[in-house]
């Protein structure tokens, strides 16, 4: 079993790329926070609680399917998620570097970091307690405290040059998934700062799309590259125009390699990124 508990979708010949890709403009032109109760204007998280309830009801992580799932057109899609929008973030992909399958994403912020993966869950139950078990069991020094997101564990990983990082792992069980985020920084040991309750806010506003494919408990679910709003709404214009266009189907019997199946948007979108070199946080694994 590896570090984090799920050891079957972390092969040894598994690589990341070590690529950090700085989120696009669009990042930093929207920074207006969600609707919630706030002072002298600072959103105000809920209490910890023994148990994340009112997922979907009152708080996120959302799926695409809640009744109060927070409009998400302008996120930054990412296939399992989207993300929101936060002004100073660096956003880098994790992917295997032999078969460029992204993995998840990497959020850093001031100094502190967010990386964030969408798993496949039974239907009948959660998963984050039984994970949370695992992890205990894996790693002695491995702690469970009470957080806003619930029961989390607080888990001391050794990094290169000898140093040792205090790590904050958080799980939300959703619909047929779950969502982890491991906070590190900052984020990961003064509840107090600035940067753990931007970071907490921002990954209670993602929204989870679980999809319909059939996957295994504890399967990553399948992401794909950024794709930008602007870049999703061009895409959509342009699917919608052609099948206009071409309603009757007659003209397209003569033109080569004619493309089948619906409009993928993952295959017709370029997606445009600025590359960084930075600090790796998935060395903790």
């Amino acid at each position: 079993m590896g570090l984090f508990g799920f050891g079957k979708k972390k092969a040894k010949d598994d690589a990341v790329v070590d690529d950090e890709v700085k989120a696009d403009d669009e990042l930093a032109e929207n920074t207006e926070p969600d609707d919630g109760e706030s002072v002298d204007g600072i959103v105000v998280l809920p209490e910890p609680s023994a148990s994340y309830e009112g997922r979907g009801e009152t708080q996120g992580p959302w799926d695409v399917n809640d009744e109060d799932v927070p409009d998400y057109d302008d996120y930054l899609d990412l296939g399992a998620y989207y993300l929101p929008f936060l002004k100073g973030i660096e956003l880098r992909i994790k992917a295997n570097r032999s078969s460029k399958q992204i993995l998840g994403a990497t959020i850093t912020y001031g100094s502190s970091s967010l990386e964030i993966e969408a798993f496949a869950a039974p239907k009948s139950m959660g998963l984050w307690d039984e994970v949370r078990a695992d992890l205990l069991e894996a790693n002695s020094t491995a702690s469970e405290a009470e957080g806003v997101f619930g029961t989390e564990l607080k888990l001391p990983v050794h990094v290169k040059g000898g140093r040792t990082v205090t790590t904050r792992i958080v799980g939300v069980d959703g619909p047929r998934w779950m969502l982890r985020g491991i906070f590190s920084g900052k984020a990961a040991v003064d509840a107090d700062a600035d940067e753990t309750e931007a970071l907490n806010r921002f990954f209670a506003d993602i929204v989870v799309e679980r999809g319909e494919e059939p996957l295994a408990p504890r399967d990553l679910i399948p992401m794909h590259p950024p794709v930008s709003p602007a870049e999703r709404k061009a895409a959509k214009a342009k699917a919608e125009g052609e099948e206009g266009e071409n309603a009757d189907g007659k003209h397209l019997k003569n033109i080569p390699d004619q493309p089948k199946g619906p409009f993928d948007q993952d295959q017709q979108t370029e997606v445009k990124t600025t590359l960084s070199r930075g600090p790796m946080f998935s060395e903790v694994r």
